[in-house]
């Protein structure tokens, strides 16, 4: 089984976090690319991982997250 680790994306969902400038002035401090992802962004490495290119990954974590956890 594979895994991925999504960063900060700018949601519906994540709306309460994306719109509050405060506090996203202090999460995108930690966030090397200093912004939230797109869905788009999120959405490849998920293709990716179902395509037969990925046929013989197993047991891997990917983040998609800026850099946040480099």
């Amino acid at each position: 089984m594979n895994a991925v680790l999504p960063g900060l994306t700018d949601t519906k969902f994540a709306s309460a976090l994306t719109q509050n400038e405060k506090l996203m002035a202090q999460l995108l401090r930690a966030i090397p690319l200093g912004r939230a992802a797109e869905p788009g962004e999120i959405a490849p490495m998920i293709l990716f991982l179902a395509s037969p290119a990925a046929s013989y990954i197993t047991g891997g974590s990917f983040a998609v997250d800026g850099g946040y956890l480099a």
